[in-house]
């Protein structure tokens, strides 16, 4: 009789299916994780960001910030003063799309400023993150879930476009 070398369909198809099963198991761990490592990132640089505002105020900006509202993008600014990385000052970074801008002083009211960050994709199987943050003048990082591509300023003007709107709270530092 003839000796057989190799594996039996079955043998084969159990392997295949054993496999299936790690990847159902594997696949939404890996994008928990990276959805989470996005938001951290965010956060990250929305704390480089108030750090190179404060900065920019400080040295280049007279007193004020960097960014005009609906019109300058302050980390665009930043950038190019060297202030932030190329990457976060082209407004998009690990997953997630960054706008600043910031309010000249005015008669009793001083400069501010207010970032915001929101994920590439809101929804579905690629989704980049899951909640909205927004950070201004006073440092303190707000947060919003679920994440929409809303502003994350009120008002039309003045002081009001640093303060973050209704549905943020704030995280814990």
């Amino acid at each position: 009789m003839k000796e057989q070398k190799g594996f039996s369909l079955i043998e084969l198809l159990i392997v295949v299916v054993i496999i299936g099963i790690v990847a159902a198991i594997a696949i939404p761990n890996l994008l928990a994780s990276r959805r989470s490592a996005n938001e951290g990132s965010a956060i990250s640089s929305l704390r480089t960001y108030h750090g190179a505002q404060t900065t920019y105020q400080s040295t280049v900006g007279n007193g004020d910030y960097a960014g005009v509202p609906f019109s300058t993008n302050a980390f665009t600014v930043l950038a190019a003063e060297n202030l932030v990385d190329p990457v976060l000052g082209s407004g998009t970074k690990s997953g997630y799309t960054f706008a600043g801008h910031s309010v000249t002083a005015s008669a009793g009211n001083p400069a501010c400023h207010l970032a915001h960050a929101y994920p590439v994709v809101q929804s579905g199987v690629t989704q980049t993150g899951m909640s909205n943050y927004v950070i201004a003048t006073e440092g303190v990082v707000h947060a919003r879930r679920p994440a929409s591509n809303a502003a994350g300023f009120a008002g039309n003007s003045g002081v009001a476009l640093c303060t973050p709107e209704g549905g943020f709270s704030p995280l814990d530092n």
